[in-house]
């Protein structure tokens, strides 16, 4: 028996059984309670205490401290740190003390596991540099985890990290150019390609804005806000919907000091022009034409800045713009000649509208470059030179372009790709004549792949729209994965629940029996179980017992089941490109089960997590009914703290 384990077994037997036992009371023998009137004007009654929360949060302590105590002997390194960071941030509240200390033990082991990867990126970079072969992404960054779950609970204890982080980086950095003497000179100044600590603090002031800390935010960013970066412009744009007087400021203090910046160039300005133009859309233009685009919200809309704020934005772009162009084997820029140029014709019409004085030179500029810039470019006919500054409605219609295409098309081939493109673009908006133009598609493969993409686009959509009966048709006969079908009745069980809650459950049967068609070791099929069950769990909560407990022994067989990787992709791919959609599925993951069966029997709870026999699901279980208790009582001490107040 594992250590935290029998250490729990103690700790449940001499605390908590006694009192399940004998105070429990099954929800349907509950015994009556007398009626009674009120007095005129009296308060109500407060629900008296639950005798059994103080056992169950010394219970859900033990566990925490216990498995943080086994992790010590993992053999998977990044389990080993993620358990104990876990381990801390649930203490936090019970004992902000051993959580520090949890905390600093999971750096370290953080720190030991990134070394490592770190090592064995760096061996297959250099086994693969002579042949040319592309070494893959760089090794993983379980420090900035530990560092951002730590943050949140405490600044000083995420300064003490990033310190340590910069460190390291600069060593790892060491390490990469020294093992690149032969390579070319590389920009130093690239919008999406910070200094990793720069990185690691706007994403730790991000979380904070995101969780209404605004002062915890700007103490992470101001540091990390003197260079222009993609992530830093996402930051101020969000922090403007929140305090518009603080976003401005530092906006202001960043373009200034950029248009003095000898290494600002076009993709500067571009990166710029979404807080003031396009806010959440980022477009980066490159020399080497890996062009990109980044875009966080559907709807694209210009923010109201004041007429000073823009005319000083637009002054300093056009110094930064009409910079002598260097020779193009003298050129380290990032734009580029052609990414010049198209800066300055995506953002001509914005002079032209609001600082008129400067569209002559710029005009000059572009002549200058034109023949280094891309046809497309030239003729206008690139949709990214307007994206985001021209609303969507005004756009060219893809869909009836591509149908324009495929009349034209020399090739059936060609005629088939544009069929299929247009369907892509008419799923994505729920309609449901995608279906008619997969059928004009004549390869046979291309439209298995192509029915495939758009009826799960189009399920997606309708359950969006919460339209759960055309959802429940193109779940049961559309060209349907498992796993996405189990998905589909899933959300269509959680819709028709708040009406029909026997439907609900005829429906989740339905996904059940999809989900256990799956293949035995296939982790999808032990996803789908738990999915089947978090949503049963809202319709038929012994039914959702005995599934959970089916999905842990399908766990058991399958090969690299995690219980928190829960995804959803699906891809179509053609010559032309390839169209993919992919979202996290939470109610497929073990934490939200796990709490829910932990308020609903704690101890029951406790022996199905002990049942995995893999340590990453039974870890992240035990996490997930740890958090529930915890978070529960958390919950109940804040409600009784605010009816005090009242």
């Amino acid at each position: 028996m594992s250590s935290y384990i029998r250490t729990f077994a103690i700790a449940f037997c001499l605390i908590a059984m006694p009192a399940l036992i004998n105070a429990q009371t099954p929800p349907g023998n509950a015994a009556p309670q007398k009626a009674t009137k009120a007095a005129k004007g009296a308060q109500p009654k407060r629900e008296r205490p639950d005798p059994l929360a103080s056992q169950r949060r010394a219970t859900a302590i033990t566990l925490a401290t216990s498995l943080a105590d086994e992790a010590r002997s993992f053999h998977d390194e990044q389990l080993r740190a993620r358990v104990q960071m876990r381990a801390a941030d649930a203490l936090w509240d019970s004992d902000a003390d051993q959580a520090r200390a949890l905390f600093r033990r999971a750096w370290d082991s953080a720190d030991s596991a990134d070394r490592e990867s770190f090592r064995i990126f760096e061996e297959k970079r250099r086994a693969e540099k002579e042949s040319g072969a592309y070494a893959g992404s760089g090794p993983p960054n379980l420090r900035g985890e530990v560092l951002r779950l730590a943050a949140r609970r405490d600044r000083a204890i995420g300064e003490e990290f990033l310190a340590k982080l910069s460190e390291t980086n600069d060593r790892e950095n060491q390490s990469l150019t020294a093992n690149q003497t032969n390579a070319p000179a590389q920009p130093t100044t690239d919008p999406e390609n910070p200094p990793f600590v720069v990185a690691q603090r706007l994403l730790l002031a991000r979380q904070s804005l995101e969780e209404g800390d605004i002062e915890r935010a700007l103490q992470f960013a101001d540091k990390a806000l003197d260079i222009v970066t993609t992530r830093g412009i996402n930051f101020l744009s969000t922090l403007r919907e929140k305090d518009q007087a603080a976003a401005d400021k530092r906006f202001s203090a960043m373009f200034q000091r950029a248009a003095i910046d000898p290494s600002s160039d076009a993709t500067h300005v571009s990166v710029l022009s979404s807080y003031a133009f396009t806010p959440f859309m980022t477009l980066v233009v490159r020399r080497d034409g890996r062009n990109h685009t980044s875009q966080e919200r559907d709807r694209i809309t210009a923010p109201n800045i004041s007429p000073e704020l823009r005319a000083a934005f637009l002054r300093a772009s056009a110094q930064i713009l009409l910079r002598p162009v260097p020779t193009a084997d003298q050129d380290r820029t990032v734009a580029g000649r052609g990414g010049l140029y198209f800066t300055i014709a995506r953002l001509l019409p914005l002079f032209d509208q609001y600082a008129g004085d400067f569209s002559p030179e710029l005009r000059a500029q572009m002549g200058a470059l034109t023949p280094d810039a891309p046809e497309r470019f030239r003729t206008g006919t690139d949709k990214m030179l307007t994206r985001g500054l021209i609303p969507d409605e005004a756009q060219r219609d893809e869909g009836q372009e591509a149908m324009e295409n495929a009349g034209r098309a020399a090739t059936p081939a060609d005629r088939d790709l544009s069929y299929a493109r247009a369907a892509m673009v008419a799923a994505r908006k729920g309609d449901m004549g995608a279906r008619d133009l997969v059928d004009r598609i004549q390869d046979g493969e291309l439209r298995k792949s192509a029915r495939a993409f758009v009826d799960f686009s189009l399920v997606s959509r309708t359950i969006e729209r919460k339209d759960f009966q055309e959802a429940l048709k193109l779940a049961r006969t559309g060209e349907l994965t498992s796993i996405h079908r189990v998905w589909a009745l899933t959300e269509i069980a959680r819709l028709v629940k708040k009406t029909d809650i026997k439907s609900a459950g005829e429906i989740l049967d339905e996904a059940a029996t999809e989900a256990r068609r799956i293949g035995g070791t296939d982790p999808e099929r032990t996803r789908a179980l738990f999915g089947v069950a978090t949503r049963m769990y809202e319709v038929d909560r012994t039914r959702a017992w005995e599934i959970v407990a089916e999905a842990v022994k399908a766990a058991n067989a399958a090969t690299g089941f995690t219980g928190e990787d829960a995804e959803i992709v699906s891809r179509f791919q053609t010559p032309r490109g390839t169209s993919t959609t992919n979202f996290t599925v939470e109610s497929f993951n073990l934490n939200g089960i796990f709490g829910l069966l932990a308020r609903d029997d704690l101890f029951r709870a406790v022996e199905l997590a002990k049942s995995f026999t893999g340590e990453t699901p039974r870890a992240t279980a035990t996490l997930a009914i740890v958090r529930a208790i915890l978070d529960q009582k958390t919950r109940e001490t804040r409600i009784e703290n605010r009816d005090v107040t009242n």
